[in-house]
């Protein structure tokens, strides 16, 4: 008996871990417990395979040692655990023990009379009764083993309930990780797991708990906000699938709702990063060597351990964005957009970007997923917006009176709300010195929102509360800001004693539209106001309030492109129809006209035409309402396009003391050339945003649209300049005048005196305008270079008319004209005049032979055919005879037949 009890202590003090000898017992098979007649070499040799090796039937067997020791060691201990029963019957067996020496003695004795009685008893008889008394023994300790069993079993059963608790305590503290993390709430939980031994087993359910705190921080928020917009207790919303649910957000609450979406979600990712973090760090902890061999074996395991979870940790994380981009996409398109204000569906993007942006600083994703269902909201929406924008601004166009609004000088559009994110884009009206200071968009290095905001605040909350503390501030209470010089641009030199009396009243310094000093040059003051026409000085732009309009929707149509760049090309498209109509419109009210053809002027540029053409195609309706509407074009084709714009009545532009509305025009196409200048500023802007494959629309755009607003002058104040100037009345004074005459004259005719009085109202109505509108320098020269072109083809025309002519009549003419020329040059700084050439060489002609004149008919094919006859007719006697004069008019008449 004393040789067991050493051998079970010896087996007890064999160094098995509790937690690996639980594992080896629990490894061993269920038939080795069935009964005791199991026969486990049998067993064993059974499982052993066809093909044997030596390998594994040695680490089959030294397993097999293992389980062994583990289960001897596991007796050994419940033996040792009920030792009090073993003293006890230790006790009883020392007593027996005694009595058996006793009886030894007593046998001894009895034996040697035993031995002298042998023939009275069988040997047979003796061992029964030996026999017997061992049965008596050993079924005693069988006993005392049963019960010894029978203990270890309820003992075990008890631990493994205990056990059972434990796991399940620690698997709710697990939970409460994954919304609100707290590292030493979570370190006790890894200790505990780390203790039982399932570091892999905890990281498993970790996961588990993620998705599922996601799916219901989801459905709870928005369950609360769906009920809550029900106003009843029902609670058949609680029975609904996540993506049902989603259809029941009211408008009022839809964005709220996904800002507390996006807060709860956030809470979840955030304490995701942090728990990465914490076995960042935990890892870094655990990198000292291994004392002795037994530590290794554990360290070994260790690192296994942290192996798993570092690879289930980043595997976790494109795990739990896709869940979060599902939940999202299924709120996103569980309600129509397409009725939300603009500024609400910004919020909606701004917080879906922002949404984005932490999806790809948690796991580097792009958010296909994201990006695929905000598109599809974006281009449907977008769609019906810009729809209603078009006809807004057609609604603003036709009620438009074209009158000046009163912005300040240094207007500026990052002043506007709608490009407070565009703080470095270059404006029309900032120098390049300040914006080379407005650093403001530029890229930045920022440290991510996980940094930002990991102890506290959420990057969703002060979206709204931001954009409510906007300001503008870019009216001013009239066109000007106390400028004097910009107050009264027309106004009379006092001084000027050079100038005749009669063309120092209403004097107008045409090239600025400012009114001279009463003190200095005149060469000072156009020195000052050369630069008067330039946005980037001081003086206000001259805009409309519906050039502010499409301003503001420009910004706004940027900023949706910024916030969702797969759809830049449709926004940029949308962009360009805002501008094309606005150029459109402008034509169509000021610059349309059947006579410019016929002018000779060339006042529509062939890349202009090709441009109002292409306006004219793709985007006019020009048939909306009328009876042939249903013939024109596909239903789908016609709901692209936009009815052409009517020019308000309230717009009067047939007053020649008004210059025929010529304040209203100025406003018009400066307005126009403003946003082109706008458009310009922007297009690096666009350009950086626009796809590859869709860079060419853009290029062309600018190349062929914008650039072609400011030819859109020529036209729109040739009108002006036609009917300023009584030219008609100048071709019948002209035609009074005798040119047959024999005697040089010095005195000019009357109709040079009258045609420059002509041009001395037209100066007054100059001034008069721009009282009321600024004249920008590329107008006032527009408008004099029409002016003097249209009266020197006039004076030509006048010539052309004329029957008979001497040398004396052609120096007349020359008189005329350079006396025309010599006060007209004090009334306009525009140089060259325009045509001075046309007319020289028209009555110089007069003086050519035969043979020069049949050249300058070749090669002057800028006079018409009646202007070259005239010239033929009238040389015909002095010196070109009959048979030159038909020689003369059949080249005339070749060079005419083409153009027949």
């Amino acid at each position: 008996m004393k040789s067991l009890l050493e051998e079970l202590r010896e087996l007890r003090q064999q160094p098995i871990d509790p937690q690996a000898e639980q594992e080896i017992i629990d490894s061993i098979g269920e038939v080795y417990f069935s009964n005791d007649s199991f026969d486990m070499v049998q067993h064993e040799l059974e499982k052993l395979p066809p093909e044997l090796n030596l390998q594994e039937l040695e680490d089959y067997r030294d397993k097999l040692k293992r389980q062994q020791a583990a289960v001897s060691k596991r007796v050994a201990d419940l033996i040792l655990e009920k030792q009090p029963s073993y003293v006890k019957e230790l006790e009883r067996v020392t007593a027996l023990q005694t009595n058996l020496q006793l009886a030894a003695v007593i046998c001894t004795n009895a034996r040697r009379q035993l031995n002298v009685a042998k023939a009275g008893f069988t040997e047979a008889s003796l061992g029964l009764l030996a026999n017997q008394r061992r049965r008596q023994l050993l079924t005693g300790l069988l006993k005392s083993l049963r019960t010894i069993k029978t203990l270890v079993g309820e003992l075990n059963s008890k631990l493994q309930d205990t056990l059972e608790q434990i796991e399940e305590q620690l698997d709710v503290a697990l939970s409460k990780t994954c919304k609100h993390f707290d590292v030493l709430h979570y370190t006790k939980v890894q200790m505990a797991y780390t203790l039982l031994g399932k570091t892999q087993t905890a990281m498993d359910q970790l996961h588990m708990h993620f998705t599922q705190a996601i799916h219901n921080t989801v459905f709870q928020v928005v369950l609360g906000y769906v009920e809550l917009c029900a106003g009843n207790a029902d609670t058949k919303f609680q029975k609904m699938q996540y993506k049902d649910l989603c259809t029941h957000i009211t408008l009022d609450s839809y964005i709220p709702c996904l800002m507390d979406l996006c807060k709860a979600l956030w809470e979840v990712m955030l304490s995701y990063h942090r728990t990465m973090q914490w076995h960042e760090e935990q890892d870094k902890q655990e990198t000292t060597p291994p004392p002795d061999e037994l530590v290794a074996s554990k360290s070994d395991e260790l690192t296994v351990d942290r192996s798993y979870v570092k690879k289930k940790l980043e595997h976790g994380l494109s795990r739990i964005w896709q869940d979060v981009q599902l939940k999202v996409k299924s709120y996103i398109l569980g309600t129509d957009m397409s009725n939300f204000k603009y500024d609400d569906f910004i919020v909606v993007l701004d917080v879906i970007s922002r949404l984005m942006q932490v999806g790809e600083e948690f796991c580097g994703s792009k958010s296909e997923v994201l990006q695929e269902s905000i598109k599809r909201q974006s281009v449907n929406y977008f769609k019906n917006y810009h729809r209603a924008r078009l006809e807004e601004l057609r609604m603003f166009l036709e009620n438009e009176t074209w009158e000046l609004c009163p912005v300040k000088s240094n207007f500026n559009i990052a002043q506007l709300h709608e490009f407070k994110f565009m703080g470095q884009c270059r404006s029309p009206s900032v120098s390049p010195s300040r914006q080379a200071a407005s650093s403001s968009y530029a890229a930045q290095e920022e440290e991510s929102l996980f940094q930002q905001y990991v102890q506290d605040g959420n990057p969703f909350e002060m979206h709204i509360e931001e954009k409510e503390e906007e300001t503008e501030d870019v009216l001013a209470s009239n066109g000007y800001e106390s400028d004097e010089l910009e107050k009264s641009v027309y106004q009379e030199y006092d001084s000027d004693s050079d100038v005749p009396e009669e063309l120092k009243q209403d004097y107008v310094d045409e090239q600025t539209g400012d009114a001279p000093l009463k003190s200095g040059s005149r060469e000072t003051i156009r020195s000052k106001k050369k630069s008067d026409y330039c946005l980037n000085k001081a003086n206000a732009p001259i805009l409309t309030n519906t050039t502010l309009n499409v301003i503001r929707l420009v910004g706004k149509y940027i900023q949706m492109m910024n916030i969702l760049k797969p759809i830049a090309f449709d926004v940029i498209h949308c962009v360009s129809q805002l501008f094309d109509y606005y150029l459109y419109a402008v034509y169509t009210f000021f610059g349309r006209n059947d006579m410019y053809e016929s002018s000779g002027l060339g006042l529509i540029s062939s890349r202009l035409r090709t441009t109002l053409n292409r306006i004219q195609e793709s985007l006019i309706d020009m048939d909306p309402v009328g009876e042939n509407a249903g013939v024109h074009a596909p239903t789908e084709d016609r709901k692209e396009k936009v009815p052409s714009p009517h020019l308000s009545h309230l717009v009067v532009l047939t007053n020649s003391e008004t210059l025929y509305g010529l304040a209203q025009r100025v406003v018009a196409t400066e307005s126009l050339a403003f946003l082109a200048e706008l458009f310009e500023s922007l297009q690096s802007h666009l350009d950086a945003m626009m796809p590859a494959a869709k860079k060419p629309f853009l290029q062309q755009f600018y190349s062929q649209t914008v650039s072609t607003a400011s030819e859109l002058r020529k036209p729109i104040y040739w009108v002006v300049a036609a009917k300023a100037i009584d030219y008609e009345q100048m071709l019948l004074m002209m035609a009074g005048v005798k040119w047959d005459i024999r005697e040089i004259m010095s005195q000019h005719n009357i109709y040079v005196d009258v045609l420059l009085k002509e041009f001395e109202q037209f100066n007054k109505r100059l001034g008069e305008v721009s009282r009321h509108v600024r004249i920008p320098l590329p107008v006032s020269n527009v408008l004099w270079e029409h002016c003097i072109r249209l009266a020197n083809r006039t004076l030509v025309e006048g010539y052309a008319n004329v029957k008979k002519c001497s040398n004396e009549g052609r120096a007349l003419m020359q008189l005329d004209f350079q006396q025309f020329l010599m006060k007209l040059e004090k009334l306009t700084d525009l140089r060259p005049i325009p045509d001075k050439e046309f007319v020289e060489t028209y009555i110089k002609a007069y003086y050519l032979t035969e043979n020069d004149m049949e050249q300058f008919i070749k090669n002057h094919r800028e006079y018409s055919m009646k202007q070259l006859a005239n010239l033929v007719n009238v040389c015909l006697g002095s010196h070109i005879n009959k048979r030159a004069r038909q020689k003369l008019l059949a080249a005339i008449d070749d060079i005419d037949r083409p153009k027949r």
